[in-house]
């Protein structure tokens, strides 16, 4: 059987379906470089850079996740390697949990449930009101298919949506060729862009301050997207309203003064991280690795090696 290298964790279901057709190597222990054909990774563990090069026979690497931007996919188009990810299955997931952090924010949620759990209500009275999410202005930071079905989850709140992008799309929302500016326009930024070195902190300071002191932003996509610091200062100084996040830069490091801020949610990066999402996301995971064995193709190729695909 051909050679697979894993790189990171998989599941069971993944492992058992592979191991039908796969020789399983760890990337942690002992293997035979120049035997790898197929590597399968996740978004976070990528393929580091001594593996690909010692991997010189790899033909496809597979990752669990839609960004893929650990994996260096200029060095795999010079060595004709295809990447794929698991894109579409999980977008519905990630909207939910979007949509999720900005109720939670908006309607003081973390706080208000410690106050009838911690008895608070009977001893202190009402809570304080919080901010209704309805007739928001909100801008989304990259309307691809996660985007998209972020906007169409808005609709239900009748949000004024408005979307920055590198060309404008054919879709009944406001575009805006300056994020400044669009910052400037509404009163949430969702961060749903790749990552990789072309967003690198691409909300910087004046972004946060062009959103203001009763801003929202929240980040969804890659930590990298995020100026941090920036972001924490901001947040400190009442530059910037409020924050909820999913993903942060040094992941699982979560800067302890986001932690200690009220006006911040906090999630362990758990924007598809369903039972039902995740098994969906490892069953194309497998189905790339296998089609490629059968016929030569895989199913969802990254777009940097398309090309490569048949």
């Amino acid at each position: 059987m051909p050679d697979l290298l894993q790189i990171g964790g998989i599941t069971d279901t993944m492992r058992d379906r592979l191991a039908e057709r796969f020789t399983i190597h760890q990337a942690t222990g002992d293997y035979p470089a120049d035997a790898i054909t197929h590597i399968v990774t996740n978004g976070h563990d990528g393929v580091p850079a001594d593996i690909l090069a010692k991997c010189t026979n790899a033909k496809v690497a597979a990752s669990y996740g839609v960004g893929y931007d650990a994996i260096d996919t200029d060095a795999c188009v010079e060595r004709g390697i295809i990447v794929t990810h698991t894109p579409d299955v999980l977008n519905a997931e990630v909207a939910s949990t979007t949509i999720m952090l900005m109720l939670t924010s908006f309607r003081n949620f973390l706080a208000d449930e410690a106050h009838a759990r911690s008895g608070n209500w009977e001893v202190n009275g009402n809570a304080p009101l919080s901010r209704s999410s309805d007739n928001r202005r909100v801008g989304i930071l990259g309307l691809g298919r996660i985007g998209q079905a972020i906007a169409d989850k808005l609709k239900v709140f009748n949000s004024d949506v408005h979307y920055h992008t590198r060309s404008k799309k054919d879709v009944p929302y406001t575009y805006h060729d300056s994020l400044v500016d669009m910052a400037k326009a509404v009163e949430v930024i969702i961060c749903i862009t790749p990552g990789g070195p072309a967003t690198h902190h691409i909300v910087n300071a004046d972004v946060m301050e062009a959103l203001g002191p009763t801003g929202t932003l929240i980040n969804v996509s890659r930590g990298s997207v995020i100026d941090e610091a920036a972001m924490v200062a901001a947040l400190q100084t009442g530059k910037l309203g409020y924050a909820a996040l999913d993903v942060f830069e040094e992941e699982p490091k979560i800067p302890d003064a986001l932690k200690s801020m009220s006006n911040v949610v906090l999630l362990p990066h758990v924007g598809s991280a369903t039972h039902e999402t995740r098994a969906a996301m490892g069953a194309l995971v497998v189905d790339n690795l296998i089609s490629h064995l059968d016929n030569g193709l895989v199913l969802t190729s990254v777009p940097e090696t398309a090309h490569l695909n048949g």
